[in-house]
Order: C-alpha cells, then sequence, then structure tokens
C-alpha cells in the first residue's frame, strides 16, 4: 500500500491517490466524511472550519461501495477557494490584481522562509505555504479511514485522544477503567477537546480561551492507541522495516509535530529494567501475552500483540495575531510576521490526524504480511495466523 496527496491550502481541490487496497473491501463515503468532520471539529479551530465542509467524492477504484483492487483516488473540494480564485489561478499571467495577497514576511516556526530560500519563490512566499499548510493533512485523514476500514475486517481498532493543551492536562490513569477503544471513543468524542474527563475538558477550554484573549497560541500531546493488532508486524532483521520507527517517522511528518514517544517513552529513562520491561506469561488459552505495556507494544521493532501506545508532541501553531519578529524577504527591512488566517491551537485535530497516520502504518504492515489482492483472502490469512501464534 502506498499513497500520495495533492494540492493547495486555498486551491480548488484536494486529492489523495492510494495503491495497494485488496479488491471487496466495502466502503462508502459516508465512511470517509465521518473521520473528515472529526478533524473539522475540536475546541480552538479557526474561522476556516465554518467555511469548509469536507466531504469526499471517490473517483476512482470503488464501484457499488467495493474496492476493485486498482487505484482509489479520492477527492475533496476546497469550498473557500470562492474566495481566492483569481489569487490561485493556474491558467492566467500573475497580474497587480491577483498578486495582492503576497507573503513576504515569513513567520516564525514556519516552512515560509526555508521553503522560499530551497525552492526560489523570491517574489511570494505564499507559494510555499500553500502547500505547507496544514490543510493537506485533510487528505491524510481521508486515506486513513480506507485504512481503519481495512483494519476493522480484521479486529483492529485504532483511536486518538488529547493528552494535554499546554499546562491543562488530562489523567492518564483513568484509561485502566475502560475495557475497549470504543468505550474511550464514546467519552473522548464526547468533548471538543477530545479529553479524558469533564474536568480536563474545562480546563483545556480555558487555556485555549485565554491563550486566544492573548493573540497567542498554544501546543499540548496526543495520544493514539491501536488494539487487536497480530503479533509480529514490522520486522528486526532492517533498519527500515522496523515498525515503530516507521509510525514514529509518520508521526513527526505531520504539520507541527515535534516529538513522539511509545508507551512509557521518555520516563522509562529514569526507571530501572524490571520496572520497564513487559514480563512473560502464558495461558492455554490465548497463548504468549505479556503482564504489562510499557513498551508500547513493540520489541526489536516487531508488534507484541499488546495494545499499541503512541504519543505525539505538537508544537504551537507559527501564525499568532499578535506576530513576532521577523524581516521583509524583498526589502531585508525588520518587519513583524505576515498574518495569515489561524487556530489558537490544532491540538485537538491532531489527535484525528494522528490516528490516521497510525492507522495507514498499521494497514501497510498488514498488507506486506498478508495477501493484498482480495479483502476476504486477507482475512483467511490473518485468522490462519493468528491461531499459529496462539498455538506456538
Amino acid at each position: 500500500m502506498r499513497y500520495t496527496t495533492a494540492g493547495e491550502s486555498h486551491g480548488p481541490e484536494e486529492i489523495a491517490v492510494i495503491e495497494g487496497i485488496p479488491a471487496g473491501l466495502h466502503i462508502t463515503q459516508e465512511d470517509i466524511n465521518e473521520q473528515l468532520a472529526r478533524r473539522q471539529r475540536g475546541y480552538g479551530r479557526g474561522e476556516r472550519q465554518k467555511i469548509e465542509t469536507d466531504t469526499v467524492t471517490f473517483l476512482t477504484g470503488v464501484r457499488h461501495q467495493y474496492t476493485l483492487g486498482s487505484p482509489i483516488t479520492l477527492n475533496v473540494h476546497n469550498d473557500d477557494h470562492n474566495n481566492w480564485s483569481k489569487i490561485m489561478a493556474p491558467n492566467t499571467p500573475a497580474t497587480p490584481e491577483n498578486t495582492l495577497r503576497k507573503v513576504l514576511r515569513p513567520r516564525p516556526g514556519h516552512a515560509d522562509l526555508v521553503g522560499g530560500i530551497k525552492y526560489r519563490h523570491h517574489d511570494d512566499l505564499r507559494n510555499v505555504l500553500e502547500r505547507s499548510s496544514a490543510r493537506e493533512t485533510t487528505m491524510r485523514v481521508a486515506v486513513g479511514a480506507v485504512a481503519k476500514k481495512l483494519l476493522a475486517e480484521i479486529g483492529v481498532d485504532v483511536h486518538g485522544f488529547v493528552v494535554n493543551v499546554g499546562p491543562a492536562k488530562s489523567d492518564l490513569n483513568q484509561l485502566t477503567q475502560y475495557h475497549d477503544l470504543q468505550a474511550l471513543r464514546d467519552v473522548t468524542e464526547s468533548f471538543e477537546t477530545r479529553a479524558l474527563d469533564a474536568a480536563a475538558d474545562a480546563a483545556i477550554r480555558d487555556v485555549i480561551d485565554k491563550t486566544k484573549r492573548d493573540a497567542n497560541t498554544v501546543g499540548g500531546q496526543v495520544q493514539v492507541i491501536a488494539t487487536g493488532v497480530p503479533v509480529g508486524l514490522g520486522s528486526y532483521v532492517s533498519a527500515d522495516e522496523k515498525l515503530d520507527g516507521k509510525i514514529a517517522r509518520a508521526i513527526v511528518g505531520i504539520n507541527a509535530f515535534k516529538g513522539v514517544q511509545f508507551g512509557g517513552g521518555f520516563d522509562n529513562a529514569e526507571k530501572y529494567g524490571d520496572q520497564v520491561m513487559d514480563e512473560i506469561f502464558w495461558d492455554a488459552e490465548k497463548g504468549f501475552y505479556r503482564g504489562s505495556d510499557n513498551l508500547g507494544g513493540f520489541e526489536g521493532g516487531m508488534t507484541t500483540g499488546e495494545a499499541i501506545v503512541v504519543r505525539g508532541v505538537v508544537k504551537p501553531i507559527p501564525t499568532l495575531y499578535r506576530p513576532m519578529q521577523s524581516v521583509d524577504i524583498d526589502t531585508h527591512q525588520d518587519h513583524k510576521a505576515s498574518i495569515e488566517r489561524s487556530d489558537t491551537t490544532a491540538v485537538t485535530a491532531a489527535a484525528v490526524i494522528a490516528e490516521a497516520m497510525v492507522a495507514i502504518e498499521l494497514a501497510k504492515a498488514v498488507l506486506d504480511k498478508f495477501d493484498a489482492d482480495n479483502i476476504d483472502r486477507m482475512k483467511e490469512q490473518v485468522a490462519a495466523y493468528r491461531e499459529e501464534v496462539r498455538r506456538f
């Protein structure tokens, strides 16, 4: 399985093409639109979410709600393009009238300046920000929705939620009360902040409200959990085949993500071995299992069968309505950075995007290991493999 996305933030369309999805997977536009709507919701989001209603159209690869095994093309129209059609027009030359919204003062923390230098966009840094914008993650969530449908066929569930926004935190000790991810999902999706409880929801709202009043932005952390994952996805034989490494790359590849950990993560660095290693047990009914999950479901770059636990660190958004120091790329004079319409925080949306990226990497790993031509044959192979693992 592989995919690519295309489209600019204020261009007419966002597009993704996915190759390698087995034939016979039942999928509807509503399956994807549900995930796109989750990405758009969240406390602290900006005005654009009131303009856009992201809905997907299948252009290729699906017939009568079933995948064909051929490349799947997903398309999401940018409603906001109506306000930018002249500025973003691909088929007309630049004029003073259609270049009024030039970006010449790069924002600290954004791709503006480095991208302009790299691609020689001397005249307008909008050529950078239109693609480097987090709007592109719309299509990663759409691809993730397809991946989640595939994973559900073999009993794998994936869910993301918010750990903290600034100093306001969810109490992760509460996770032990949930027996499955659906129960956790019901709770976190009931809050606009995607927090674990009402107290954390209120505290996070307060932080976001204060940040907005201060014309500032704020970051946080999100966590993704995946359950039902077969043992042995990934491999120890080559560094680039380690699945936790692939997931780490996928998480840090999301806009504004600056760190990732598995299980106990960085806290494990302050502990001793007998506090960290997941002891091994055996049961006649379920076979080998671990007594804990401090390593986040991975050993040697391979899945252990325990829950995969991934946490990502999201930096504050670079666009501040109280802009920071910058330099005009035309005059080289000191100026405040440009202001583009933005959110106070993207952490609430980042949980959905991180969830999608974990699902994509897990789906890739499943399709690397099992038949990728037909969904029923894949399910038969997974079932046989799970039985083999149980009897080991």
